[in-house]
């Protein structure tokens, strides 16, 4: 669970007495166009550092006539911080030079203490009388020599091409996807500096809602993605690691930046950009240069790389998905820096794709370029030992860009505003919808109640009633080409389970055939035809439209299989299992118990009512045996979580008989995000008067208290 701090900042000095001193002393020594450059450079950060305090360094602003009582009314009237901060320093920018000296008096005149405005001062600094040719470098553009002109420009065309649509898997469309205009569909991403270690990870759609803002408390900075080399975050980084969970946007923010660069948005410090895809490059097996691997994907280089290579700082390389690479790249071996057949300090050198990424990374080849690297959180500490410039993990959608992706998903602004009306008003499924991904399939089920005008008691609640209505659609669409539909969905779920027991996302030909499946119209609504660079047969993989969707049809067939006692062997032996991989199969799998999966049945057929008894029976006599037993924080995280399963059930007889004779519950101590406290909150509803609840010490914040608010009455005395 997510730490959370409901601490008030202490006031003190914005900064230190010697930071400010120095400061002011830098600011009067600064002229006119030095100080609008260095503001314009440093914008970005400005903003973000001056978040907390923006509304009182309007007031000085006012109080010293550099902005307008309407003007400050309006800084004032912005419910969102960054906007008032934005509005802020867009209003002084567009006023002249005195508002902007003033702004920057007037920051130092804060009351409390702020981080990011610390390190701001102290960088610009450490920068001292260089600043100046730092923003000639970073905002000016390198002059291209003629001869390379028509190669660039070839190039930058061939990227365009590529990246300009935006292929997204659409339930009822041909061949189950569609292409959009990658600009149309972009939404905005929210990416932090720093990383997270993590060897293994919470599920992302169990992860804690707190989590995701977490970044926020800790002051971390925002890097939008089109400057994670040239801003005031990143100046004359040459190395970049962004991390992320499945599905949150990192190779769509990688196709953004390409064809950003291609089309002449950003990064025109870089003569030439080269993108590559480790899920791709597992196909080379065997020893190949830089040269080759570049030709192989852009052969108009041939004639010109010898004269590239004498610029390695014009250069930007792009990896993306370290994690989908089968054979690794392990930074902390030190064989590759002594032994002749991992050597590769020259582009023409023979070697293995790793020894290539890894010695572009380490600047032993091409020193001086960029490199840019993308992966999941539970890969990074594969990177310990790199060498790298700048950390950034990508969080997903913060609340305006979860509303801009549901714009953009449907073309009736009405259906767009009843989908994102509802998501907002549950909080499991608003907790889904900072990942890109699950804002797919939130579209993609919900769409159809409100297109439709379904009776809205029918609109999925839980995540197992979202994900059963989003392969009913599948099916659905789906029925006319196959007669057995069950049959065939059992065996898909069958190669899903043993995809989620051996953490296997990608299938190959063989496990299909290993199951008794055959590539079909039908098996394509559910499993994905990779890209594989020789179009082959024996190389194409197979991938499910979502590792959730595996995880859902995995445990449907689990349900719809289960004989005589399998179901308890099965909660027994998944949960010795403690590396995360069988969490959200689980959530599923005691969902599937629930009557609300009705729509399933016309195509599958009656769920055995003999395995709805196996999953009651089983949550019944473990939360009795949890409730009991609430002395340690680890049990009373276990009963957190079955109250979780006793939610996704949404079986009122089963919780009225497991806790509605309870009369007390204890979790102070246990750190409480706003989801827990909404299934808490529903739980406490179906129970008789309560004597007692403890709640202390839990860091329940004011979005908890609404969510608990509901199912307070029923206690008597609350801790």
């Amino acid at each position: 669970m997510a730490e959370s701090s409901n601490e008030t900042p202490v006031p003190k000095s914005a900064v230190t007495t010697s930071l400010r001193i120095a400061f002011m002393e830098f600011l009067t020594n600064c002229d006119e166009h030095k100080l609008f450059r260095l503001t314009q450079f440093y914008r970005d950060w400005l903003e973000q550092a001056i978040e907390e305090e923006v509304k009182s360094i309007a007031l000085l602003l006012k109080e010293q006539q550099q902005i307008s009582k309407q003007e400050l009314l309006k800084v004032e009237e912005e419910g969102n911080k960054a906007h008032s901060s934005k509005l802020l320093v867009t209003l002084v920018m567009e006023k002249g030079s005195l508002p902007r000296r003033v702004m920057w008096e007037s920051i130092l005149k804060t009351k409390y203490r702020l981080p990011k405005l610390e390190n701001m001062l102290t960088d610009i600094l450490n920068k001292g009388t260089d600043i100046q040719e730092l923003i000639k470098l970073i905002r000016g553009c390198t002059e291209i020599p003629s001869h390379l002109k028509g190669v660039q420009q070839k190039h930058k065309e061939e990227l365009c091409k590529q990246t300009e649509k935006l292929r997204m898997n659409m339930i009822g469309e041909k061949d189950g996807v569609k292409n959009f205009q990658l600009d149309d569909r972009y939404a905005d991403l929210t990416v932090i500096s720093g990383k997270r270690k993590r060897k293994h990870v919470e599920h992302e759609v169990l992860s804690r809602d707190q989590e995701h803002e977490e970044w926020h408390e800790n002051q971390a900075e925002r890097i939008p993605t089109d400057k994670l080399f040239w801003s005031s975050f990143a100046q004359g980084k040459r190395s970049v690691a962004v991390s992320g969970d499945p599905g949150i946007g990192k190779t769509t923010m990688v196709q953004k930046i390409v064809h950003d660069w291609a089309t002449e948005k950003i990064n025109q410090n870089f003569q030439f950009v080269f993108s590559f895809k480790f899920r791709e490059l597992n196909d080379i097996n065997c020893k190949i240069n830089l040269r080759e691997l570049i030709l192989d994907q852009y052969p108009y280089f041939a004639n010109i790389l010898q004269e590239i290579w004498k610029h390695p700082e014009l250069l930007l390389f792009i990896f993306d998905g370290l994690d989908e690479y089968k054979d690794g790249i392990d930074f902390a071996d030190n064989r590759r820096n002594t032994e002749p057949k991992h050597k590769c300090d020259d582009p023409e050198t023979w070697c293995q794709v790793s020894d290539i990424v890894y010695a572009l990374i380490q600047r032993k080849l091409l020193p001086g370029c960029s490199v840019l690297l993308t992966s999941r959180p539970t890969t990074l500490y594969l990177l310990e030992r790199a060498e790298i410039d700048l950390w950034a993990e990508i969080r997903g959608f913060a609340h305006e860009e979860r509303k801009q992706y549901f714009n953009r998903f449907f073309e009736k602004q009405a259906v767009a505003a009843a989908v994102f009306k509802h998501v907002k008003e549950n909080k499991i499924l608003y907790s889904m919808s900072f990942n890109p991904s699950y804002c797919w399939i939130l579209g993609q089920t919900l769409g159809p109640f409100f297109i439709n005008s379904v009776k809205l008691q029918q609109i999925p609640q839980t995540i197992t009633e979202l994900y059963s209505y989003h392969i009913y659609n599948i099916l659905e669409n789906h029925s006319s080409i196959i007669q057995k539909p069950r049959d065939i969905l059992l065996k898909i779920g069958e190669l899903a389970f043993a995809g989620v027991s051996e953490r296997k996302i990608m299938f190959q030909t063989g496990d299909l055939l290993m199951h008794q499946l055959q590539p079909s119209q039908f098996v394509s609504g559910f499993l994905m035809e990779l890209f594989d660079r020789d179009n082959s047969v024996q190389n194409i993989v197979y991938e499910f439209t979502h590792l959730t969707v595996q995880e859902f049809i995995a445990a449907l067939a689990q349900f719809l299989n289960a004989g005589p006692g399998d179901i308890r062997k099965l909660f027994e032996e998944a949960r010795k299992v403690e590396d995360g991989r069988y969490d959200l199969f689980l959530r599923f799998l005691v969902g599937l118990s629930s009557q609300r999966h009705q729509p399933l049945e016309k195509y599958l057929g009656p769920f055995p009512i003999e395995t709805t008894h196996q999953v009651n029976d089983w949550i019944k006599v473990e939360v009795q045996k949890r409730i009991a037993n609430t002395v340690t924080k680890a049990s009373k995280t276990s009963l957190l979580n079955m109250f979780h399963y006793l939610f996704e059930c949404q079986n009122k007889a089963l919780v009225e008989s497991t806790v509605g004779s309870v009369k007390t519950l204890k979790f102070n101590g246990l750190q409480m995000n706003p989801i827990d406290c909404a299934v808490l909150s529903n739980v406490i509803g179906f129970c008789d008067t309560m004597n007692d609840i403890d709640l202390q010490n839990c860091s329940i914040q004011c979005d908890g208290l609404r969510w608990l608010e509901s199912g307070l009455h029923k206690c008597r005395v609350l801790r």
